[in-house]
């Protein structure tokens, strides 16, 4: 949500905190949603126009595929056009703010314009350089291929969108049941092809200066994924994976492909072992030597000790902190203290004691002329990310010692114990205790005792605010403040606009969460597959010894035939005379068969298949055999249909219909209401009147498509539309478990008497982030019970920026962001922040030139005439305690925004 002047022919100098600065008044040239699908027909029109011979161009298989691309595009804008408008005058009403414009809603319009930018850039790019001879027709047909793809699916995701907006009767952003909608998309995830999103199109909709950064994470998960259980040591699996990763980097359809297979098939704990990549002493000496220097940084082993401490109401009673001892009974918990000085109490002998080794240096500076530090007034207390399943806290040291630093406090980072191991509530024991044990031992970690922080990245963001409700359970002293980057508050399966964008999303995939959700739930996971490829020597190896076991079979059946006589007697050049015993006898089979029957069971299914052998006899039918034969040669045609014919137009097949991923209330025992707490007391879904979004809210949605004759079609898209299917299928069998809608699971199902005890809450979520719609659904919650709340939403920034702030300026401003956030906690315990620090966030391409062939992100921008009227009313709102967030992604209630466009497309930005 920015503007900016225009510089040079395409750059434009990003605004601040969403609006134009009083310094530049030139915004850039607006271009509403008609004409950008305008400019989408008329690159596409002129290009197939040249490219079929009108223009006397040439003609060949590439020109005929860009034709092909050129035409589908077109036809697929066509369709999105109306939908696209439809949802620009609506999804306002599912913002937290008018101020923040974010949901899921305007992300997935964001997302499909950006595709729609990237194919107006690269038509554009053709229609300039087709006649030159350094032009490359097959790669740009590839490239186009791959864009029509990706818009094809974002179509189909719009209209999944149209379907929870009409199904969705309340007006939220989620949908109430696992099963429905909800089950119907897992059940589309399951079929539809993905690979389109990992190839050529790998992160589109972020920022040009974060793609490099997944295109190598990419590459280094399938290189990974493709030695994974070849090699026992680590070593060998990174230099296998380091010599195979450059065919993914030079053919990015196989990696597309590659990266579907195994998000699809391969179980938590590869992502488990694939995520602590980063814990390898290479790779975190590497990330020390980058980051900022600290002069205490110990891992500590607090023993499994009950304390007390006093209650915040009455100090002179206490309770009794127990420790943590779910599933695997009681055990040490492991904290990392990280500080920029050496302060008081932190080189103490009572501290060293805690004290673990990790086989490296003495991380705590020591010395007689060290100078050590008064204690800290302020302590951030932390627990980092990683689906409940995988890192440490030394995976997120870089920035932690940034804000060391910058906070100029003493940071306790919490490695609490990871699922499937340890599942749920195990984690929140350990955070609990370890909380709780930093206010009774403030003399060892360099702190006064005053201010207290929690912070956390997903699924630590999750951890902060469960602990902080479990403190004002046992009634001891709440943190001053929270803040949670992205958090995940919602653990059930409920659908959601922004958790549709699970389908693209290349750091969280929807097969990946709901391996890492079955796991923190305590369902055990599936049994590990075994997909990796079987090398050549090992292929000949099986090849021949099943060769010689069919020839040593054939071998002895030929020779036993020879002399056994009943066995020739039973051959078919002399079949036995029917008698009337035989015809009546139906229970007795003759001996013959019998013995043939037991030659073709004995004998593999390749000697059967040879033109030398018997042809095989079917075995007497039963209901039972039938069925199940009728059942899989169905399957088998309809997978055969998928792989031979048009993908658009193919029927979804029936293994995906078969997709068990939800089991039904009556399966796991719980009730038919939400929980078993009064309906007075929770209002997780709010009515029409609270929200003030209208009554017919729902007819804007899309019903369900019927036949010509009225019916309902038991599809989920209008008739005639297919999104593309995928030929590896997978089997979504996460199943839900009653222990993710408690409220320490999923705080967003919590009542709101326990919200009301939280302290104040600032979540820093993501535009374009699948969980963007549990920030925003928990914020309002927070706000509708009276609780301080405060939402800040980061442009064009993948899930999980905080583990890549060392990689781009982007996403180091976006850490900085988190930063002041926390800085706020300690310095305006009662106010929300002010949004103009955190301008220079959205100021990532100020001064620069975007190269050929990049597309920006989209940046919300108000309508010039009432700007200043609104920032001055911003303001005042902002003295007055209201929530503010800068840098939302999307369209605003004018639908204005702008975008950073090359220098040879006349592209400013849109508006609706």
């Amino acid at each position: 949500m920015a503007s900016g002047k225009k510089v040079g022919n395409g750059s434009l100098e990003k605004g601040l905190n969403g609006r134009r600065s009083s310094k530049h008044k030139e915004g850039p040239i607006v271009m509403d949603t008609p004409a950008v699908f305008a400019a989408v027909y008329s690159v596409c029109e002129e290009n197939a126009t040249f490219f079929s011979g009108g223009g006397k161009g040439p003609l060949g298989e590439a020109a005929r595929r860009l034709v092909e691309s050129m035409t589908l595009i077109q036809e697929h804008a066509h369709s999105l056009e109306p939908v696209v408008t439809g949802f620009v005058t609506i999804y306002h009403h599912f913002d937290f703010d008018p101020h923040i414009p974010a949901n899921g809603y305007r992300s997935l319009v964001k997302v499909v314009r950006c595709c729609l930018l990237h194919i107006v850039q690269k038509g554009s790019y053709i229609a300039a350089n087709r006649r030159s001879m350094f032009f490359r027709m097959a790669h740009n047909a590839g490239e186009m291929e791959a864009y029509c793809s990706a818009l094809c699916q974002l179509r189909a995701l719009l209209y999944l969108a149209q379907r929870l907006l009409h199904d969705n009767s309340h007006g939220d952003l989620f949908f109430q049941e696992e099963s429905g909608l909800s089950q119907s998309f897992v059940r589309e995830y399951s079929s539809m092809h993905k690979g389109c999103f990992y190839g050529r199109c790998l992160g589109f909709q972020f920022t040009p200066a974060i793609r490099p950064c997944l295109q190598t994470i990419a590459i280094g998960l399938v290189a990974f994924g493709e030695n994974y259980k070849r090699h026992q040591s680590g070593l060998g699996v990174a230099a296998s994976s380091f010599f195979t990763s450059g065919k993914y980097a030079i053919d990015p359809e196989l990696r597309g492909s590659e990266f579907e297979r195994i998000t699809q098939n391969l179980d938590v704990h590869f992502w488990k072992t694939f995520w602590n990549i980063t814990e390898t002493e290479v790779l975190s000496s590497l990330a020390s030597m980058t980051s900022t220097q600290v002069k205490v940084n110990r891992a500590l082993s607090v023993p499994p000790v009950p304390f007390d401490l006093p209650l915040a109401s009455n100090p002179g009673t206490s309770v009794t902190i127990a420790p943590p001892s779910a599933h695997s009974g009681p055990g040490p918990v492991q904290m990392r203290l990280i500080s920029h000085e050496l302060r008081e109490g932190q080189d103490s002998e009572a501290l060293l004691s805690l004290s673990r080794s990790e086989g490296g240096p003495i991380s705590l500076v020591l010395g007689l002329k060290t100078k050590r530090s008064p204690p800290s007034p302020w302590l951030l207390v932390h627990y980092h990310g990683g689906g409940f399943v995988a890192q440490t806290s030394k995976s997120h040291e870089p920035y932690l010692k940034s804000w060391s630093q910058d906070l100029a406090c003493p940071i306790l980072s919490v490695d609490y114990s990871l699922a499937p191991e340890a599942p749920f509530p195990r984690a929140l024991e350990d955070c609990f205790y370890a909380y709780c044990w930093a206010l009774k031992n403030p003399q060892l970690l360099g702190w006064t005792g005053e201010s207290v922080c929690l912070a956390g990245d997903s699924a630590g963001g999750n951890l902060c605010i469960t602990t902080s409700m479990r403190a004002a359970a046992h009634g001891v002293r709440l943190p001053d403040g929270i803040v949670a980057a992205y958090p995940a508050t919602l653990l059930t399966a409920y659908a959601s606009p922004s958790r549709l964008l699970t389908l693209m999303d290349p750091l969280l995939p929807l097969s990946v969460l709901s391996r890492c959700l079955s796991a923190y739930g305590g369902v055990e996971p599936q049994a590990e597959k075994q997909v990796e490829r079987a090398s050549a020597l090992s292929l000949v190896r099986r090849d021949t010894a099943l060769l010689l076991r069919d020839f040593r079979q054939g071998a002895s059946n030929w020779i036993h035939s020879l002399l056994d006589p009943s066995s020739r007697a039973a051959s078919p050049s002399s079949p036995p005379p029917a008698t009337p015993t035989a015809a009546t006898d139906g229970d007795a089979a003759p001996a013959p068969a019998e013995v043939a029957d037991t030659v073709r069971k004995s004998v593999s299914e390749a000697a059967i298949s040879s033109p030398h052998s018997d042809p095989p006899v079917p075995p007497e039918p039963t209901r039972f055999s039938s069925s199940r034969e009728s059942l899989k040669s169905h399957t088998c045609q309809d997978l055969g249909v998928h792989r031979n014919s048009n993908p658009h137009n193919a029927p979804p097949s029936p293994a995906s219909a078969d997709v068990s991923f939800f089991l039904s209330r009556d399966e796991m025992g719980v009730p038919s209401n939400l929980s078993s707490m009064g309906s007075q007391d929770v209002s997780f879904f709010l009515s029409r009147d609270e929200m003030g979004v209208p009554s017919n809210l729902s007819s804007m949605g899309l019903p369900p498509p019927c036949r010509p004759d009225g019916s309902e079609q038991l599809k989920e898209y209008p008739l005639g539309f297919e999104p593309l299917r995928s030929e590896q299928l997978t089997q979504m069998t996460m199943e839900s478990s009653p222990v993710v809608r408690d409220p320490y699971c999923s705080p967003l199902l919590a009542p709101d008497s326990m919200l009301r005890g939280l302290p104040p809450v600032h979540f820093v979520a993501c535009a374009l982030d699948p969980m963007l719609d549990d920030s925003v659904a928990f914020a309002r919650r927070l706000r509708n019970v009276g609780q301080p709340v405060t939402l800040c939403v980061v442009d064009d920034l993948p899930h999980g920026f905080l583990s890549l702030s060392q990689l781009s300026r982007e996403t180091r401003e976006a850490a900085n962001v988190c930063a002041e956030r926390i800085r706020s906690v300690f310095v305006q315990k009662d106010s929300p922040p002010e949004p103009r620090k955190h301008r220079k966030l959205e100021r990532s391409g100020q001064g620069t030139s975007v190269a050929l062939g990049d597309i920006g992100p989209l940046f919300t921008a108000p309508v010039a005439e009432e700007e200043e009227e609104e920032e001055e009313e911003e303001e005042e709102k902002e003295k007055e305690g209201l929530a503010v967030g800068g840098g939302a992604n999307g369209v605003d209630k004018e639908g204005a925004v702008a975008l950073v466009a090359p220098g040879n497309t006349d592209v400013g930005g849109i508006r609706a």
